[in-house]
């Protein structure tokens, strides 16, 4: 029975903060030789070679490259061998999470440690499914003939060895791995995710119901049914000339996003629990916010109402004033990092919350998408950008937006175009948000701060 600061549901909240981080993207898969090309605003965009893209409107995507599942995890690989794409992109990620908290030598209670993702089907290859669903049908008289399905159904539906059927599967892949045993969920809300999961489990940890949570996303949609269904909705740029500049958030001339694929996994602790374990803490956890647009099935609200409710939500929780300055003038969050898709709505209706939530403050504050270089990697993308936020607490350093040539007077911020920013002169990087808007108006925000005693 969990006794003293562990107590569930203790009156104080517990102070939560982040000990580990891991990320496998299409820049790379280690932390600082990734943050570097994203400072350099290196593209890992180029041609597809999942599938034949040749005939598709978009024949490019940001893929993963020279990943080897054995290389994170060693002889424990064969133990995943039934996993899909996602799921080792997860494993590897939290391997790496898990070894940079210290918890490889210096465990926390498993049984108060916990996993919250926002993962999805990691599916490479729907054809045996296509095949089942099609067997028997005859289109002139749109029938299905049942004695021909059941004949090829089970055939044609056992799935290939890279197809995951059960988007929990990651998190129980996880589980096993570490042998953790506290409390485990999965939400599957678009590209805003991963950004609920943590903001999720950040409030797990504070109510005191875990003392420790993996958290974050993986996802792969580069297979014909996830590029397919973007392209019919015709949100992904169509630059085949150049995919390199294809994602260009903010910029005039943008007309998409690009397709990525990854995982993102940080590891949060209550303050007590990393103490405990002489953890070497990388920031904390200060607010979470959590809105939905209520508007549309589709389409995000055109004043962005839904992402600065997100915004106001998460610094109201960290008790941070948006309209107010330090006594140099600045605003006292340093950094944004935007979810920033290229969509011509998103970008245009985001710097509309910003503006609605910072006011005069919103041209001072650096706000800016990674996006551009590594494209969208939906489920995983409001983790690895809220990696990117903890780095520029870490370093001092703002990444840039790839790709900004000229911005178009709706966005109008400072959108910190082509080059990192040193904000060490002016004292550092203090406070970050890191936005994720999902399909359909789902929409979180997440407010980091450098750790203090």
């Amino acid at each position: 029975m969990p006794t003293g600061d562990h107590t569930p549901h203790a009156s104080t909240p517990h102070r939560v903060v982040i000990t580990g981080m891991g990320w496998v993207t299409p820049l790379g898969h280690e932390i600082d030789s990734t943050w570097q090309r994203l400072l350099n605003a290196e593209s890992a965009v180029g041609p597809i070679t999942r599938f034949d893209a040749s005939t598709c409107s978009t024949n490019f995507a940001a893929e993963v490259k020279d990943f080897d599942l054995q290389t994170h995890l060693g002889d424990r690989a064969s133990a995943h061998a039934d996993a899909g794409i996602a799921t080792q992109f997860a494993l590897s990620a939290t391997k790496n999470a898990w070894r940079m908290a210290g918890m490889d030598t210096s465990p926390p209670d498993l049984t108060r440690t916990g996993i919250y993702l926002g993962a999805g089907e990691g599916v490479l290859d729907y054809e045996p499914y296509m095949a089942a669903n099609i067997s028997g049908y005859d289109p002139e008289a749109r029938k299905l003939d049942d004695a021909a399905w059941a004949a090829t159904a089970y055939k044609g539906m056992r799935p290939a060895p890279e197809v995951e059927q059960e988007p929990q599967l990651t998190s129980t892949h996880i589980a096993y791995e570490l042998g953790t045993m506290g409390p485990t969920l999965n939400c599957m809300t678009a590209c805003a995710a991963s950004t609920q999961a943590i903001g999720e489990a950040f409030e797990i940890i504070r109510r005191g119901d875990a003392d420790a949570m993996i958290a974050g996303g993986s996802h792969s949609m580069i297979h014909p049914l996830g590029m397919t269904g973007f392209m019919r909705l015709t949100a992904m740029s169509t630059r085949r000339d150049d995919p390199q500049t294809a994602s260009r958030p903010f910029d005039k001339s943008r007309e998409g996003f690009v397709m990525g694929e990854g995982a993102g996994i940080v590891i949060l602790e209550s303050l007590d629990s990393a103490k405990a374990r002489g953890a070497n803490i990388l920031c904390e956890v200060v607010g979470f916010g959590s809105t939905a647009d209520a508007y549309r099935i589709t389409d995000i609200h055109p004043d962005g109402k839904g992402g600065a409710g997100a915004m106001t939500g998460a610094l109201k929780q960290a008790g941070i004033d948006p309209n107010a300055t330090d006594e140099s003038g600045r605003p006292l969050v340093h950094y944004i990092s935007a979810h920033g898709t290229g969509t011509q709505e998103n970008d245009k209706t985001e710097s509309a919350g910003v503006r609605s939530v910072f006011g005069d403050n919103a041209p001072s504050v650096p706000f800016s998408s990674i996006k551009s270089m590594m494209g969208h990697l939906i489920q995983a993308a409001g983790a690895v950008e809220l990696i990117t936020c903890i780095q520029a607490i870490q370093t001092g350093i703002i990444p840039p937006t790839g790709n900004l040539h000229e911005v178009d007077p709706v966005c109008g911020l400072d959108h910190v175009p082509l080059t990192p920013r040193d904000e060490n002169p002016r004292g550092g990087v203090d406070v970050c948000l890191s936005n994720s808007f999902g399909f359909g108006g789902q929409n979180d925000t997440i407010c980091v701060r450098k750790y203090r005693q």
